[in-house]
Protein backbone atom coordinates (compact mmCIF):
# COMPACT_ATOMS: atom_id res chain seq x y z
CA UNK A 1 0.00 0.00 0.00
CA UNK A 2 1.57 3.30 -1.11
CA UNK A 3 1.77 6.39 1.58
CA UNK A 4 -0.64 8.33 -0.85
CA UNK A 5 -3.19 5.42 -0.47
CA UNK A 6 -3.16 5.22 3.68
CA UNK A 7 -3.73 8.95 3.81
CA UNK A 8 -6.73 8.99 1.64
CA UNK A 9 -8.22 6.24 3.47
CA UNK A 10 -7.07 8.14 6.95
CA UNK A 11 -8.76 10.98 5.68
CA UNK A 12 -12.08 9.24 4.74
CA UNK A 13 -11.71 7.59 7.78
CA UNK A 14 -11.96 10.51 9.70
CA UNK A 15 -14.43 12.24 7.89
CA UNK A 16 -16.97 9.47 8.48
CA UNK A 17 -15.90 8.67 12.29
CA UNK A 18 -15.61 12.27 13.69
CA UNK A 19 -19.61 13.39 13.94
CA UNK A 20 -20.03 10.17 15.56
CA UNK A 21 -17.57 10.24 17.87
CA UNK A 22 -18.12 13.92 18.55
CA UNK A 23 -21.79 12.54 19.41
CA UNK A 24 -20.48 10.07 21.15
CA UNK A 25 -18.09 11.95 23.26
CA UNK A 26 -21.00 14.85 24.63
CA UNK A 27 -23.02 11.56 25.15
CA UNK A 28 -20.21 10.49 27.69
CA UNK A 29 -19.77 13.92 29.31
CA UNK A 30 -23.18 14.48 29.88
CA UNK A 31 -24.29 10.90 30.58
CA UNK A 32 -25.78 10.06 34.51
CA UNK A 33 -23.16 7.61 35.78
CA UNK A 34 -19.51 6.56 36.55
CA UNK A 35 -16.83 6.42 34.07
CA UNK A 36 -17.46 5.11 30.82
CA UNK A 37 -14.61 2.46 30.57
CA UNK A 38 -12.41 1.24 33.40
CA UNK A 39 -9.66 3.86 33.06
CA UNK A 40 -8.87 6.79 34.72
CA UNK A 41 -11.42 10.26 34.14
CA UNK A 42 -8.57 12.07 32.73
CA UNK A 43 -7.60 9.56 30.48
CA UNK A 44 -10.89 9.11 29.40
CA UNK A 45 -10.73 12.79 28.71
CA UNK A 46 -7.02 12.81 26.85
CA UNK A 47 -8.09 10.16 24.56
CA UNK A 48 -11.60 11.37 23.58
CA UNK A 49 -10.54 14.69 22.21
CA UNK A 50 -7.35 13.31 21.28
CA UNK A 51 -9.04 11.09 18.83
CA UNK A 52 -11.57 13.80 17.73
CA UNK A 53 -8.67 16.10 17.07
CA UNK A 54 -7.23 13.55 15.10
CA UNK A 55 -9.87 12.79 13.27
CA UNK A 56 -10.76 16.33 12.16
CA UNK A 57 -7.04 17.11 11.00
CA UNK A 58 -7.27 13.82 8.92
CA UNK A 59 -10.60 15.06 7.67
CA UNK A 60 -9.57 18.31 6.75
CA UNK A 61 -6.33 17.13 5.05
CA UNK A 62 -4.37 20.26 5.89
CA UNK A 63 -2.05 20.49 8.22
CA UNK A 64 -2.61 24.37 8.43
CA UNK A 65 -6.19 24.25 10.46
CA UNK A 66 -4.90 21.81 12.57
CA UNK A 67 -4.64 24.20 15.85
CA UNK A 68 -8.08 25.93 14.65
CA UNK A 69 -9.41 22.42 15.17
CA UNK A 70 -7.54 22.06 18.39
CA UNK A 71 -8.98 25.61 19.95
CA UNK A 72 -12.33 24.46 18.76
CA UNK A 73 -12.31 20.91 20.30
CA UNK A 74 -11.07 22.78 23.82
CA UNK A 75 -14.43 24.74 23.55
CA UNK A 76 -16.18 22.52 23.02
CA UNK A 77 -14.98 20.59 26.47
CA UNK A 78 -15.17 23.60 28.49
CA UNK A 79 -18.96 24.33 27.01
CA UNK A 80 -19.63 20.91 28.12
CA UNK A 81 -18.25 21.13 31.40
CA UNK A 82 -19.88 24.10 31.99
CA UNK A 83 -23.51 21.94 30.85
CA UNK A 84 -22.38 18.86 32.96
CA UNK A 85 -22.78 21.87 35.74
CA UNK A 86 -25.95 22.50 35.29
CA UNK A 87 -27.52 19.24 34.52
CA UNK A 88 -25.91 17.83 38.04
CA UNK A 89 -22.70 16.06 37.28
CA UNK A 90 -19.58 17.19 38.39
CA UNK A 91 -17.98 19.79 36.68
CA UNK A 92 -14.23 19.52 36.82
CA UNK A 93 -11.37 22.01 35.90
CA UNK A 94 -8.86 19.28 35.44
CA UNK A 95 -11.09 17.65 32.65
CA UNK A 96 -10.93 20.40 30.62
CA UNK A 97 -7.04 20.70 30.89
CA UNK A 98 -6.94 16.59 29.59
CA UNK A 99 -9.49 17.54 27.20
CA UNK A 100 -6.82 20.72 25.91
CA UNK A 101 -3.61 18.42 26.18
CA UNK A 102 -5.82 15.31 23.88
CA UNK A 103 -6.59 18.34 21.55
CA UNK A 104 -3.76 19.43 21.05
CA UNK A 105 -1.40 16.07 20.97
CA UNK A 106 -4.19 14.91 18.79
CA UNK A 107 -3.78 17.86 16.26
CA UNK A 108 -0.02 17.41 16.45
CA UNK A 109 -0.47 13.77 15.66
CA UNK A 110 -2.47 14.29 13.01
CA UNK A 111 -0.13 16.84 11.39
CA UNK A 112 3.30 14.91 12.04
CA UNK A 113 1.77 11.40 10.50
CA UNK A 114 0.06 13.70 7.36
CA UNK A 115 4.10 14.88 6.91
CA UNK A 116 5.15 11.32 6.75
CA UNK A 117 2.66 10.17 4.93
CA UNK A 118 2.37 12.73 2.25
CA UNK A 119 4.27 11.22 -1.17
CA UNK A 120 7.80 12.32 -1.67
CA UNK A 121 7.63 14.40 -5.07
CA UNK A 122 5.16 16.85 -2.90
CA UNK A 123 7.43 17.55 -0.08
CA UNK A 124 9.96 18.43 -2.47
CA UNK A 125 12.27 15.09 -2.94
CA UNK A 126 15.08 15.14 -5.19
CA UNK A 127 13.89 12.89 -8.48
CA UNK A 128 11.53 11.30 -6.31
CA UNK A 129 8.25 10.42 -8.47
CA UNK A 130 5.51 10.06 -5.22
CA UNK A 131 4.41 7.13 -5.89
CA UNK A 132 5.67 4.96 -2.98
Amino acid sequence: MTRARLLRILHYAGLYLFWPAVALVIWGELRKGGDMFDVPDKVEHFVAYGGLAGMAVLAVGERKHAMRIAAALIVMGAVLEIVQAIVGRDASYWDEVANTAGALCGAFTASWLMILLKPLQSRGGPGETGNG
